[in-house]
């Protein structure tokens, strides 16, 4: 479903995504619940009680569209329409191919544009090599959160458990920061979403190990040895194992030292391979 039809933007021209649902009640609790003359211990267990909310409301959503498709009459194409719509792959690799495209066939600040889509860091600071490494590592890392995670958790919880994992991971995103407004109140969120992404995160370093073996130039060795190392360096330890075997088995360096919103970020590089990727090294990502 989703390799056929990719996200349906026409449909949520007129329908809210199911996401899109999930991060305005998120940020209307934010403002509501995380106000800044609170404690930060009352703020922690508001942030609690936030994630514990929303996360059961999504469980209990995906209790009822499960009951609703097992007693229809073609629920099980309402089934397969809505794993569709919450599994991203075929948008994942438009965007990134979408970047390698623009850097090969009109230049950098072509590929700055894509680029920015789909990274926080800084585009204008990024060279051709900075662009391509940017959207590799948006890659892997989201091959981890929006393709293996959702189907992970369908098949252990069904509907349910991939309508509660998209809560956590969209939580995560919007609120799940070390930052002096959502250190506390967040902190529920990150580490949630770090539990659920445990097994998930490492299953895609798998599936990206194996696929080194049949793609090009690829390393799988490589990949499997010494990425327990590599996945331990980003402070995002979840999304360092697929980072990590797609930059050993495609042999290249990912990471390393970025901006974002003007603040130089000192992360350590991931991989023993070059550092200058190219839009080949994106089509081949």
């Amino acid at each position: 479903s989703d390799a056929v039809a990719g996200d349906r933007r026409p449909v949520f021209r007129y329908l809210p995504h199911p996401v899109v649902a999930i991060g305005g009640l998120v940020a209307f609790l934010d403002r509501r619940r995380n106000r800044e003359q609170r404690s930060f211990n009352d703020r922690r267990l508001r942030g609690i009680a936030t994630v514990a909310f929303v996360a059961g409301l999504a469980f209990a959503l995906g209790w009822a569209a499960h009951f609703v498709v097992v007693h229809a009459k073609w629920g099980w194409a309402a089934e397969a329409l809505a794993i569709g719509i919450l599994v991203a792959q075929r948008s994942l690799r438009d965007h990134v191919a979408a970047v390698g495209a623009a850097l090969a066939g009109e230049g950098l600040a072509a590929g700055r544009r894509a680029v920015a889509h789909i990274v926080g860091r800084d585009p204008q600071t990024l060279d051709e090599h900075g662009v391509a490494r940017a959207a590799i590592e948006s890659l892997f890392e989201n091959f981890g959160d929006a393709v293996v995670a959702p189907v992970f958790w369908y098949l252990l919880l069904g509907l349910p458990g991939v309508l509660a994992l998209k809560a956590i991971n969209t939580m995560d995103s919007m609120i799940g920061h070390r930052t002096p407004r959502h250190r506390a109140f967040g902190e529920a969120a990150a580490r949630l979403d770090t539990a659920v992404m445990f097994l998930p995160a490492r299953i895609a370093a798998l599936c990206l190990v194996l696929a080194a073996a049949i793609v090009p130039g690829g390393r799988p060795q490589a990949a499997q040895r010494p990425k327990q190392r590599d996945a331990r360096q980003p402070r995002n330890i979840n999304a360092g194992w697929p980072g990590a075997g797609g930059a050993r088995g495609g042999r290249l360096a990912l990471s390393g030292p970025r901006r974002y919103h003007g603040e130089p970020v000192d992360e350590p590089w991931i991989g023993d391979g070059r550092a200058r990727a190219t839009p080949a090294d994106v089509e081949r990502a």
